[in-house]
């Protein structure tokens, strides 16, 4: 409640949760047009237009962060508002699968524009250590609220009317969002310090490759994004002509997924109180590949069953949560506060480029081939990046281990107190020593659902 007497913070909660719901409501409404575009290829169109989707999010993002101590952030948070109200207002009037390509390369754009931006402005908003990181946690369980209650939303308004209007709300919930981020008293991004264009937009990037913690994020965006890659993609096609379903059960089973989502949200806060994040994340990783295993098993055996097909969703969900709520905690105490717009915009632009690479396998492979070795390239690609993550990220040392630094002390694995290894953006050893792994920030990431 603390948190929450933060009028500016107030409002900009208030503004994501608003967008979250509109965007999980379009998530739904887009494969259902798609489907009744395309009918059985419509698993190939969803992932083309989430392929153009991510190629949005990987260019524009690095873009907007290199740029986001230069603008006015408040205004330019809510053009991009009322940009993507505009776009998805036209999305029910469209009659031609290109059509859709081009309004989901528009409206991603944005969205690549926007949710750096706002990650970034959090810190400023919330200063005090402790509450920034109960408002990421507060963010996390609203994201984590949506996957679960929009598309129960969502089936419950097919009940009544078509999707199309699905498509209306969401533009609404842009327009309200707009108005709650021009209420707020937004501070312009600190000055990064970068002149050269080119190290303003790369500098992100090049902290994630030096730093070791930032290199085992990498690993764990692919292990997320290849058995999401299953739920978001596959779960209309596999509903509606395997098991059998309607449009509201699509729904229903994204649900499933997002309840295992908001399980799994619910009890982190009090982990990651006592447990460091690399054993949490790596955990989740190993949920993911047990996951993905459990739905190739199902799909090779040819088990038709409901019963069967919704635990398996839930699991994916819950282990996609165990991954995605730490990163922002790990993003955060490993650069300083003026290298973060760049460090958030870079965990963007990398974990969306995992995506990327799964889309269209899930897609275009499960349209041609068959769901069966989409799943199980998808299931390789999780295994690569699980076995990837813990070689990437070594364990650091603790205080209890390393009797030599402070109680309050981190030491990155690939920073010594000589500064040989310094990676970019981060701050100086003595510096970055202040900001310890065992610094409470939980994080959000958009990359499920965009805000």
């Amino acid at each position: 409640m603390k948190l929450f007497a933060i009028r500016d913070y107030r409002h900009l909660f208030g503004a994501q949760i608003i967008a979250l719901f509109g965007t999980g409501l379009a998530t739904v409404a887009l494969g259902l047009l798609a489907y009744e575009l395309a009918g059985p290829s419509a698993g190939a169109v969803l992932a083309t237009a989430l392929t153009i989707k991510m190629v949005m999010y990987v260019v524009i993002a690095p873009i907007a962060g290199a740029y986001a101590d230069r603008l006015p952030r408040r205004a330019f948070l809510t053009l991009l508002d009322l940009v993507r109200a505009g776009v998805v207002l036209v999305l029910p009037f469209v009659t031609e699968v290109w059509q859709i390509y081009v309004l989901v390369g528009v409206l991603q754009a944005a969205s690549a524009a926007f949710t750096p931006t706002f990650q970034a402005v959090i810190p400023d908003i919330v200063t005090e250590e402790t509450q920034y990181t109960r408002a990421l946690s507060a963010s996390q369980v609203a994201s984590t609220m949506e996957s679960l209650l929009s598309p129960v939303l969502a089936a419950l308004a097919l009940a009544f009317m078509t999707f199309n209007w699905l498509f209306v709300g969401t533009s609404i919930g842009f327009v309200i969002s707009a108005v709650l981020v021009l209420s707020t008293r937004i501070p312009n991004a600190t000055a990064s310090g970068q002149t050269r264009v080119w190290d303003r937009i790369s500098s992100g990037i090049r902290t994630f490759g030096a730093t070791s913690r930032l290199r085992g994020v990498l690993a764990l965006n692919l292990v997320v994004a290849s058995a999401g890659s299953i739920v978001v993609v596959n779960t209309v096609n596999y509903v509606r002509d395997t098991l059998g379903g309607t449009e509201s059960d699509v729904a229903w089973m994204l649900a499933a997924s997002g309840g295992g989502t908001l399980l799994a949200a619910l009890i982190l806060p009090k982990v990651l109180d006592r447990v460091a994040d690399r054993p949490v994340m790596l955990t989740g990783a190993t949920v993911l590949v047990i996951g993905v295993l459990a739905a190739i098993t199902m799909i090779l055996l040819g088990i038709v069953s409901w019963a069967v097909t919704a635990p398996i969703w839930v699991l994916i969900g819950a282990g996609m949560a165990l991954i995605i709520t730490p990163t922002g905690r790990v993003i955060r105490s490993s650069v300083d506060t003026p290298a973060l717009p760049a460090a958030f915009a870079a965990q963007f632009s990398l974990s969306h480029l995992a995506w990327l690479i799964t889309y269209p396998i899930a897609g275009w492979v499960g349209a041609t081939a068959g769901l069966g070795p989409a799943w199980i390239t998808l299931g390789a690609l999780a295994l690569f990046g699980a076995i990837a993550a813990p070689l990437l990220w070594r364990r650091e040392p603790t205080p209890a281990a390393d009797a030599t630094a402070p109680a309050e002390q981190h030491v990155d694995a690939d920073t010594d107190h000589t500064g040989v290894l310094q990676p970019v953006g981060a701050p100086s050893p003595g510096a970055s020593d202040a900001a310890a792994e065992g610094t409470l920030i939980a994080g959000q990431c958009s990359c499920v659902r965009p805000v």
